[in-house]
Order: C-alpha cells, then sequence, then structure tokens
C-alpha cells in the first residue's frame, strides 16, 4: 500500500475537500477511474473547475456514497463498461497484419519491398 494513502485512510477526521486521488483512494477505486465516474455522472466535483483544472469532492457525499451499494454497483459498472468499450475498439482498430506475413513468411514493412 502507498504511504501516502496508508497515512490518509488512518487519518481520524478526513478533511472537508479532497483531491480526486485522495476521493479515489477513500472509495477504493483507482485514481485513473475517478474521470471515468465523473463523465458517468456517478461524482460531482465542487464548483465549477476549469476541464483541466483540478478537480476536489466533498468528503461527507463520498462518505455517504461508500455506505449506498446501488451507487457501487452502478459506478463498477461504468467503469467495465468503459474497459470494455476501449477494448473492443483496439481489437476492431487492429490490422490484420497476421495473414500478411504468415503467406510471405516475413513481416511486412512499409517502404521496403520483401
Amino acid at each position: 500500500m502507498n504511504p501516502d494513502m496508508e497515512r490518509f485512510l488512518n487519518l481520524k477526521d478526513t478533511p472537508a475537500r479532497l483531491t480526486a486521488e485522495q476521493a479515489s483512494w477513500l472509495l477504493g477505486f483507482s485514481p485513473h477511474e475517478i474521470p471515468i465516474l465523473m463523465a458517468k455522472g456517478l461524482l460531482k466535483p465542487l464548483g465549477h473547475p476549469a476541464h483541466n483544472g483540478q478537480k476536489f469532492f466533498l468528503a461527507a457525499t463520498l462518505q455517504d456514497l461508500r455506505r449506498d451499494e446501488k451507487w457501487f454497483t452502478k459506478a463498477s459498472d461504468a467503469v467495465s463498461d468503459y474497459w470494455r468499450y476501449k477494448n473492443s475498439r483496439k481489437s476492431q482498430n487492429a490490422p490484420d497484419d497476421r495473414r500478411q506475413s504468415q503467406s510471405t513468411g516475413a513481416p511486412q514493412f512499409a517502404g521496403r519491398e520483401n
């Protein structure tokens, strides 16, 4: 466990305003999953932050979400749907070079003749 995360989770009183990374620690998600939850409308940052600005979250709201089983189900489904979609796009857009390399016995390179 990350020492910063361990120290944060062992605090008696968490700060009222948490960063996205601290929110992920508190909720049990990875920091890179917080933008996915925000995009799906499952997490709402405080105020009106800039698109590329740091996002803060209210600790009391996050504590309520920690106890909500239905929210965790939606959040987990949103993360898995995101990665399922990303992985399906990767496999659809991958060129089928295996067929060409198997027929000639050598890999095909652009600009060179085999």
